[in-house]
């Protein structure tokens, strides 16, 4: 049962980072992005390459596999998304970055493979740790980190200023001078460093594997949708609490019923709150 609550937690900790992922991305662009897995799979992959195939140090691994992930944010928020809002205010976005991550994944799975492979270790650490192994600390540690950094990035810095003028009301912002397609670009990239750091972190733990987008993908929505959009706390704890609801139903009931329960969960605190656990209903002016 410990065994359950600790891995409920690591995987939990990935989910909520999925989660502020999201958040950076909707904060300037009010775009749900199915290609937010996706970063965290590319930060695995590549991480692993990087350093089990190519040698490369830890440090330059880390930096080469958020580079990466940056440059998929950008790309992304090029391709997918300005030419679409651009043209309309419906959600034709969904489609579009749906067919960008059907596009990436299946890339990846051609040039890396369909089988998970195994991520290197990060830190000198004896396999025989346990329940303290690296692999379960590190997405905790990670996705606290972000959650932090992006609280003191909104609050100190200029651009993080800007990023929440977005967030209010974009219209605005332009009408006040703000280069409001450059902030937007700015969000995804840093969107896509996130989300390559925590998949980095997590690799030992979900290994590196084409196909982990789309779950983290899903799961990071449901851990949004829980804890309120907008609220990078509510991230922390709707990531977490489906992480652990999630490793005790495959604990006692068995793996299959893992997404069953993750889909109850959001349709309970949705039918209860939903603005989710720590959101606001937002109020528009008629």
């Amino acid at each position: 049962m410990l065994t359950a609550l600790v891995t409920g937690i690591a995987a939990g900790a990935l989910y909520a980072a999925a989660a502020l992922v999201y958040n950076v991305m909707f904060s300037t662009s009010k775009v749900l992005s199915v290609t937010t897995g996706h970063l965290s799979m590319l930060g695995g992959v590549f991480g692993a390459w990087l350093m089990a195939g190519l040698g490369w140090p830890l440090p330059l691994a880390l930096l080469g596999a958020v580079l990466i992930g940056a440059a998929f944010g950008i790309a992304t928020e090029i391709i997918a998304i300005r030419r679409v809002l651009s043209r309309s205010d419906e959600h034709l976005w969904l489609l579009s970055t749906l067919a960008l991550a059907t596009m990436l994944q299946q890339g990846v799975a051609l040039w890396w493979g369909t089988e998970p492979k195994p991520f290197p270790r990060l830190l000198p650490q004896d396999f025989s740790a346990g329940l303290a192994d690296q692999k379960y600390w590190l997405p905790v540690a990670i996705a606290l980190l972000l959650a932090v950094a992006l609280e003191l990035f909104y609050r100190r810095t200029l651009y993080g200023k800007l990023f929440v003028a977005m967030s209010e009301d974009a219209f605005a912002a332009r009408a006040r001078g703000i280069p409001t397609d450059l902030i937007r670009s700015l969000s995804f990239a840093l969107a896509g460093a996130m989300g390559a750091l925590a998949g980095f972190a997590a690799g030992q733990l979900t290994f590196a594997y084409f196909a982990l987008g789309l779950t983290l993908t899903l799961n990071g929505f449901v851990a949004l949708a829980v804890g309120g959009l907008g609220s990078n706390l509510g991230a922390l704890v709707g990531g977490l609490l489906l992480g652990v609801i999630g490793a005790f139903a495959t604990y006692y009931l068995g793996g299959e019923y893992q997404q069953t329960i993750a889909v109850g969960l959001l349709m309970l605190v949705l039918l209860v709150k939903p603005a989710g656990l720590f959101g606001s209903a937002s109020i528009r002016p008629v």
